[in-house]
């Protein structure tokens, strides 16, 4: 552990020798562009028909089992 410990070391020393100056900080190493569709509202199922099929309903909501 110690020998992976001082090889860990050693590379953050290599990188902090590195003239970054010019580079300017990054998130990503490619550009990213989002391909996600905007969130736009529109209607849903009605309460009644999403509960149709629940196994149990507690106040306009499916009631599940508490866990541990």
């Amino acid at each position: 552990m110690l020998e992976e410990l001082s090889g860990i070391l050693d590379h953050v020393d290599r990188i902090q020798s590195l003239h970054l100056d010019d580079v300017p900080p990054t998130t990503h190493v490619v550009a990213l562009v989002n391909v996600m569709r905007d969130d736009v509202p529109r209607p849903s199922l009605p309460v009644e028909e999403a509960l149709r099929e629940a196994a149990e309903v507690v106040d306009g909501r499916f009631a599940v089992p508490a866990f541990e």
